[in-house]
C-alpha cells in the first residue's frame, strides 16, 4: 500500500473542483470535492452500475455524504454549476431515451413473470402492471425530503419495476430539516450496502392494497449538507445527528467539514470577471457534459466493472490497516472506530464510481488510491465533527467576542443551546468559565439590582520583548509610549530623573482620562515592610525585577518590586483598582496599597537592582475581578482571614500540593525572621492542622523542625 501522504485526488474530479473554486471565488476545495463526488455517484447509481469482486460478489456503487460548510461558501452556486453545466445532458439522455426504453422492457418481463404465477395472459397482466407502475407516480431524479419509510418504499417499488434509476435524497440545511426526515433516514440505513430493504407488513384493505413484492436491489445516494452552526445547536438536533452516526451513518458516509470562512478575494474585479467568462473553462465543461451525457446511454445500463485480484488485495490491506487503527482507539470511541474500520468499503465503492466516470471496465489501482485520498480527507473532517465545540465551549467563545455584558435573558434569545432550568444554565456558565480559564478566556460575572451580568474577553499572552509602558522627564506631561524588552527594563529603572507608568497615554498626559487600556506588568511599592531577601525566598517561583528607591537604607529597605504578567490586561480604572487589590491580598509581604491607579507614576533611581528570571510570569487570571477564579481566591482569604498574608501564602501552597516543601519553606522563613525553634515548631504544627491531608507530627519533627534547627545553629556560628 502506498504512503498515505503521497496520495493524489482523481484528476478529472480535481480539475472540476479547481473550476468550482475559481467560479465561486473560494480557495477551500474540501466542500466541492465531497459535493462533486456525490453527483458522480448519482450518475453511476442511476445507471445501476455495479462492481464485481471475487470475494464479495457484486456490489452496487453509491455514496452517502455529510457536507458541512459555513454560510457563503458557494454551496448554491457550485450546485447550480454542476447541475446545469455538467450533468444536465446526462439527465436529458436518461429521461428522454434510456429510462423509457428500459422501463418498457422491464415491465414486459414483469408481466410475463406475474402472468405465469397468477395464470393470467401476458396482455392482461401487462395492463395491470402498467397501471400499478403509473399509480406510483413519476420517477424523480432526486428529492429533498420524504414523509417517512412508506414514501421511500413506494419510490423503491417504482425503481424495482422500471429496472433502472436510483434513490437520490438531497437534504439542504440539514440542521433545520433533520428532525423531519428521521424516519426516511432510518430506512436509508438499510439501503446503503446493496440497495435492499425489508418489506413492512401493512394491513391490506380495499383502500390500501399492498403492492406485490419484487425481489431486487435499488441503489441509494444521500447528501446531507448545511451550516455547522445549525446542526451543532447543543440541543435536540445535535443529539439526533450523533445518534444517527452511532446507529450506522458514521461507517456509511464520507464527510466534509469546512469551518473556515470564505477567504477574502485577492483578485481585482476585472480578474474575477475574466475568470468567470473564461472560454477554456466553458469549453472544458461543455466537453465534459457531453461525455457525461454519453454515460446515460443504454449500453451502460447494469454495467459491471470488474475488481481485479490486485485491487481486491489492496482493499483487504487497507481494511486491515484501518481495523488496526480502530483497535488502538480508546474504549469509548465507538463512533470513530466504526468510521475508521469501514473506510475500505467506502473507498471500494468510490473507486468503482471513478472507473465508471473514466469509461473503464475494470477498477484500477489508481482508481482505488484516488478514492482512498478522498476518504482519508473525509476521515480528517469526521475527526473535526467529533471534536466539535460543546455548548459550554460555545458559550465561552460567545462571551469572549460579544463585546459587552449580557444577561441570562440575552443568552437565551441569542443561543439556541442556552435552555433548561436555572440550575442547568448556572452549571453551563460554570463549565464555560472553567474551560475559558484553561484556554485564555476570562468569563466575568457581576450583579446589578439583582440581575446577573456576564461578560468575557480573550486573553493575549504577553510578549516579553514588547512590554508596554510610557516615560517622561516631567511629572504629568510629555509621556512617550514605548515597548521594551523585559530583560532591558532595568535600564529604565536605573536612568536618573525619569518618571514612568505601566500604561500608554493617548496624548502624553498622565491622568486617568488619557490612559490607554492595557498593561503587561504590575509594580509594587515596598516601604520597609519586607526585605529583598524575603522576596527572593517567597517569590522564587516567579520572574521579577527589584530595584531600590532613593530612600532605601540597609536598616530600612525600600524598593520597587516589578512582576511581569503572563497575559496582557485591558482594564478600566475601577477594574484595575480591584485587580491590584486582589494582588495585594494575595502577596505574602506587605506593600503600599495606595498605589492602585493606572496613572500611578514610578520614579527611577540609579541604585541596586536584581532580576529573578528562573520562574514564571505571574498568572493574571486569578486576580481578574468578577471571575470564578477570583471568587475562589476571595473565598480562601475570607476562610482564613485570621491568618497573616504570609501564613495564607504558605497554607495555600500546601493545599495545592507539595505539603512538605511548603511547610519546610515556611519554617525556614520563620528562621530568617528571627523566630526561635519552639515558636517555629508551634507555627508549623498550627498550619499543618489546617490542612485536610495533614502530615504526621513525628514526620514534621524529624524533617522540617530538624532542618530549621540546623539552620538556626548555622546562623549562630556566623
Amino acid at each position: 500500500m502506498r504512503d498515505l501522504d503521497s496520495l493524489t485526488f482523481h484528476p478529472t474530479s480535481e480539475h472540476i473542483v479547481e473550476i468550482l473554486c475559481n467560479m465561486t471565488q473560494n480557495d477551500n476545495p474540501e466542500f466541492f470535492r465531497i459535493l462533486l463526488s456525490y453527483y458522480l455517484a448519482k450518475m453511476a447509481a442511476t445507471m445501476r452500475v455495479k462492481i464485481a469482486t471475487k470475494d464479495r460478489g457484486e456490489i452496487p456503487v453509491n455514496l452517502y455524504a455529510v457536507n458541512l460548510a459555513t454560510s457563503g461558501h458557494g454551496k448554491g452556486h457550485s450546485t447550480n454549476i454542476i447541475e446545469e453545466q455538467l450533468i444536465h445532458l446526462f439527465r436529458e439522455v436518461f429521461f428522454n431515451d434510456t429510462y423509457p426504453l428500459v422501463a418498457e422492457q422491464s415491465l414486459a418481463q414483469l408481466a410475463v413473470q406475474r402472468g405465469l404465477i397468477h395464470n393470467v395472459d401476458d396482455t392482461t397482466m401487462l395492463e395491470i402492471v402498467k397501471k400499478e407502475f403509473d399509480e406510483l407516480g413519476k420517477l424523480v431524479f432526486s428529492f429533498d425530503s420524504a414523509s417517512g419509510g412508506p414514501a421511500i418504499k413506494q419510490l423503491r417499488q417504482k425503481l424495482l419495476m422500471s429496472g433502472i434509476g436510483a434513490m437520490n435524497m438531497e437534504i439542504d440545511e440539514i440542521g433545520n430539516n433533520l428532525s423531519g426526515n428521521i424516519d426516511a433516514l432510518g430506512s436509508y440505513l438499510e439501503l446503503y450496502d446493496v440497495g435492499k430493504i425489508k418489506q413492512k407488513l401493512t394491513k391490506n384493505t380495499k383502500e390500501n392494497t399492498r403492492s406485490e413484492e419484487i425481489e431486487g436491489r435499488t441503489p441509494a445516494n444521500l447528501l446531507l449538507f448545511g451550516t455547522p452552526s445549525k446542526l451543532f445547536d447543543g440541543g435536540k438536533v445535535e443529539e439526533e445527528f450523533y445518534s444517527l452516526l452511532d446507529t450506522g451513518y458514521a461507517r456509511r458516509c464520507i464527510f466534509g467539514f469546512s469551518k473556515e470562512d470564505k477567504q477574502e478575494c485577492v483578485l481585482t474585479p476585472e480578474e474575477v470577471y475574466d475568470a468567470l467568462i473564461n472560454t477554456d473553462t466553458k469549453d472544458y465543461l461543455q466537453d465534459l457534459a457531453v461525455k457525461f451525457g454519453g454515460l446515460a446511454n443504454i449500453v451502460n445500463h447494469n454495467k459491471v466493472i470488474m475488481v481485479p485480484k490486485k485491487v481486491s488485495i489492496l482493499s483487504i490491506e487497507y481494511r486491515m490497516y484501518c481495523e488496526k487503527l480502530a483497535r488502538d482507539m480508546g474504549p469509548y470511541q465507538d463512533i470513530a472506530k466504526a468510521e475508521m474500520s469501514h473506510r475500505y468499503f467506502k473507498t471500494l465503492k468510490l473507486a468503482g464510481i471513478y472507473a465508471f466516470i473514466d469509461g473503464e471496465d475494470e477498477v484500477s489501482e489508481d482508481n482505488f488510491y484516488h478514492a482512498m485520498c478522498l476518504v482519508e480527507e473525509s476521515g480528517k473532517a469526521f475527526e473535526k465533527i467529533l471534536s466539535r465545540d460543546r455548548p459550554y465551549v460555545k458559550l465561552a467563545k460567545y462571551l469572549s467576542v460579544i463585546g459587552h455584558e449580557v444577561t441570562h435573558v440575552d443568552l437565551a434569545e441569542d443561543l439556541v443551546f442556552y435552555r433548561g432550568s436555572a440550575a442547568a444554565k448556572q452549571e453551563l456558565v460554570q463549565m464555560a468559565a472553567a474551560w475559558g480559564y484553561k484556554n485564555s478566556i476570562a468569563i466575568t460575572r457581576s450583579m446589578t439590582d439583582g440581575i446577573e451580568f456576564l461578560g468575557g474577553n480573550t486573553l493575549k499572552e504577553v510578549d516579553p520583548e514588547n512590554m508596554r509602558l510610557s516615560y517622561s522627564s516631567q511629572l504629568s506631561t510629555g509621556y512617550e509610549n514605548v515597548n521594551v524588552s523585559w530583560d532591558d527594563l532595568y535600564l529604565l529603572t536605573q536612568t536618573p530623573d525619569k518618571h514612568w507608568i505601566t500604561h500608554h497615554s493617548s496624548n502624553g498626559h498622565r491622568d486617568e482620562e488619557h490612559m490607554v487600556q492595557g498593561f503587561d506588568m504590575v509594580v509594587l511599592d515596598v516601604d520597609g515592610t519586607a526585605t529583598t531577601r524575603e522576596v527572593q525566598h517567597l517569590l522564587a517561583d516567579y520572574n521579577w525585577l527589584v530595584h531600590t528607591t532613593k530612600r532605601h537604607t540597609n536598616a530600612r529597605e525600600r524598593f520597587r518590586l516589578i512582576m511581569p504578567l503572563n497575559y496582557h490586561m485591558a482594564l478600566t480604572n475601577d477594574e484595575f483598582k480591584e485587580f491590584m487589590a486582589n494582588i495585594f491580598e494575595w502577596l505574602p509581604i506587605k506593600v503600599d496599597t495606595q498605589t492602585s491607579q493606572r496613572s500611578r507614576k514610578w520614579m527611577t533611581h540609579k541604585g541596586q537592582f536584581a532580576y529573578n528570571n528562573g520562574g514564571t510570569f505571574l498568572d493574571a487570571r486569578p486576580f481578574i475581578p468578577k471571575t470564578a477564579k477570583n471568587d475562589e481566591q476571595k473565598t480562601f482569604i475570607t476562610t482564613f482571614q485570621s491568618l497573616t498574608n504570609m501564613e495564607r501564602w504558605f497554607l495555600n501552597g500546601s493545599i495545592k500540593g507539595n505539603r512538605n516543601n511548603q511547610l519546610a519553606r515556611y519554617a525556614l522563613m520563620m528562621v530568617d525572621l528571627g523566630y526561635d525553634i519552639a515558636s517555629i515548631k508551634a507555627k508549623v504544627l498550627d498550619m499543618n492542622s489546617k490542612l485536610s491531608d495533614k502530615l504526621k507530627v513525628k514526620e514534621i519533627e524529624n524533617t522540617i523542625v530538624l532542618s530549621a534547627s540546623r539552620k538556626i545553629a548555622k546562623l549562630a556560628k556566623k
